[in-house]
């Protein structure tokens, strides 16, 4: 109960920011993203009610659609969240989320820790409930979670981790079980491809992570000579576990992976370059911003930006990790060993593999190549961002933290009353410690997410007076034109479809679609002309010489998107920079002609058959 509490209470406090006012508030540096979410939940819990395909749309980039298979759909969080949806909107549906990722995240790595142990019939990892709950709190809130609280709904749902990590070790069945004993692993089997199931429609580049990191932990570990035997028995219901499993996830995603890889609108790798987001070595000493260090000014500006500080645990923590090590080395026996040596092995791959496929020093990108460079390319690999490897790394952190305490608590309880101490207890030694634990986990202790004031939604858009221009599922243009720096397109349309008023499509939107060099992906549609003129002027401010040939592409523009009405609302949130939509007004009435004033916004019917 206390565990829960205390992450309940430090997620409540990350977020803190947002329950200020769920339906006003954004994230200060990511409400494209939060306003992105926002709108996946809306469109999930109408594509549940309607019957409509919950992975592709043709309400964003009218008139050819989304294939939001090759995006992050969230899809099981938009059905089970439906109801509270539609009850309380999707910005606050979106708040909870996002509050409930990181609790249950350090609740369940704590449960792992110290309840469900390491398979069906094993013992905990720890004894010590503070050994979890330390190594739980650590992981839940480490760095690159608080870092990802930035909105990403699919990267702080780390509690789909240590799951998936508890059903990988139950598929080796009990002790002393027969190796062809159907019950065992037929049950974990499916379990487990029910779970992979679902985290690949949550966040399928950390299910990703997830697997590489297992297979890299377990082979390192089933390769050291004190667990030959012990692997021996465990492989047959290792490998017809994994079968099952396979079956399972294959059935059940047999759409999605169908639509995410030959569907329409597909692309081959994201675009993002993987050298500019890979992790900086010294990224992995520095402090984050978001964190009392950073707070007191020891931050940096190591990460691309601030929603990507992957790493950044501080020398404290690092050198602790290391001294714990060292202490848990020595007074191991052989088993335990091999366990220390597959940790080991696994932080230090996935800390090569984040550094990318160029060495990134102090912000400077090098020529020198690393292991990750073979890899840029290859399929899977290039729809993910070589950084965020490095979330890999704080598990192992967290688990070595609550070993060491466990080995000190443990250390200490037979050592009282003896005349012989061991070198790590003894009350100046359990002090020293302590001490340090202190030192190196309180500079990380984080601090609440920035949040800002959200232009409102036009009351245009929340009264329903839409629906009087724009026919059932018709082509509504916001101008300016809808893309991650500019969302609200994009949230008026969330608000309509949880508020059961109906739908109406957009041109362009924040999606990752085709249309990027080389066959790869691009945030939002090829620009046309018209989107990419008023995607200037909303950046600038200054309204370039307009003239008839500019007026001639934006009738045929709009001919392209069968658009039926164009709307301007008197405020315009920019994700990135200011919005004037003064400017935004001239730049459209000289294109369009003069606007009609309907509630608090300016529209620009399109006639029938165009102009």
């Amino acid at each position: 109960m206390w565990a829960a509490l205390a992450a309940l209470a430090l997620a409540g406090w990350v977020t803190s920011g947002l329950w200020a006012g769920p339906d006003s508030r954004a994230i200060t540096v990511n409400s494209s993203d939060q306003a992105l979410f926002e709108w996946l939940l809306a469109y999930g819990a109408y594509a549940l009610t309607h019957g409509e395909n919950p992975l592709f749309t043709y309400l964003l980039n009218a008139p050819d659609g989304v294939n939001l298979a090759v995006n992050t759909s969230i899809t099981v969080y938009a059905v089970v969240f439906a109801p509270l949806t539609f009850l309380i909107g999707p910005p606050a549906t979106f708040a909870v989320i996002l509050t409930l990722n990181l609790a249950g995240t350090g609740f369940a790595w704590y449960w792992l820790l110290s309840r469900l142990g390491t398979g069906d019939g094993g013992t905990p990892f720890v004894d010590s409930r503070l050994a979890a709950a330390v190594g739980g709190l650590f992981i839940g809130f480490a760095p690159g979670m608080v870092s990802h609280a930035n909105a990403h709904l699919n990267w702080t749902a780390g509690w789909l981790v240590p799951i998936i990590v508890w059903r990988v070790l139950a598929l080796r069945g009990r002790a002393g079980a027969r190796p062809t004993a159907r019950g065992g692993w037929l049950r974990n089997g499916a379990i487990l491809g029910v779970l992979v199931a679902a985290a690949f429609s949550i966040a399928a580049e950390g299910l990703f992570f997830t697997a590489l990191a297992c297979g890299v932990f377990l082979g390192t570990w089933a390769l050291d000579r004190s667990r030959r035997a012990e692997v021996r028995a465990a492989l047959p219901r290792l490998v017809r576990g994994l079968a099952v499993t396979a079956v399972i996830a294959t059935t059940l995603l047999a759409y999605p992976l169908w639509l995410h890889f030959f569907g329409p609108q597909v692309f081959h790798g994201t675009g993002f370059d993987a050298r500019i987001h890979s992790e900086d070595v010294l990224a992995y000493g520095a402090f984050p911003q978001r964190s009392l260090a950073g707070i007191a000014g020891l931050d940096t500006g190591l990460a691309p930006n601030e929603t990507e500080e992957n790493s950044f645990f501080g020398l404290p923590v690092l050198a602790l990790t290391v001294a714990g090590l060292v202490m848990l080395w020595r007074a191991a026996d052989p088993g335990r060993r091999a366990t220390l040596r597959a940790l080991t092995v696994t932080a230090a791959v996935f800390t090569v593999l984040s550094w990318g496929p160029r060495l990134k020093f102090d912000g400077t990108i090098t020529d020198v190549p690393l292991p990750y460079a073979p890899l840029a390319d290859a399929p899977i690999f290039n729809a993910a961002l070589p950084a965020r490897l490095a979330l890999v790394v704080a598990p192992v952190i967290g688990i070595v933290l609550a070993l060491t305490i466990d080995r000190l608590r443990t250390a200490a309880g037979a050592d009282t009353g003896t005349a012989r101490r061991r070198w790590w207890t003894g009350p100046v030694r359990r002090r020293w410690w302590t001490g340090a634990f202190v030192a190196a986990l309180l500079p990380l202790v984080p601090a609440s997410l920035l949040t800002i004031e959200r232009e409102p939604i036009p009351q245009f858009v929340t009264s329903g007076a839409w629906r009087d221009h724009v026919s059932p599922g018709g082509v509504l243009a916001p101008v300016p034109f809808t893309l991650d720096v500019l969302p609200d397109g994009q949230r008026w349309q969330a608000y309509a479809l949880a508020e059961r008023q109906g739908e109406f499509a957009i041109p362009s939107g924040f999606f990752l679609g085709p249309g990027g060099p080389d066959g790869r992906g691009r945030i939002g549609p090829v620009p046309r002309a018209t989107d990419g003129l008023l995607h200037t002027v909303a950046r600038t401010g200054v309204v370039p010489p307009i003239d008839d040939a500019d007026r001639a592409a934006a009738r045929a523009d709009l001919r392209y998107w069968d658009a039926e009405v164009v709307v301007l609302a008197d405020q315009v949130h920019g994700a990135k920079f200011p919005v004037d939509a003064d400017a935004l007004l001239r730049a459209t009435t000289q294109l369009l002609g003069p606007p009609q004033r309907v509630d608090d916004v300016w529209i620009w019917p399109v006639p029938d058959g165009g102009w």
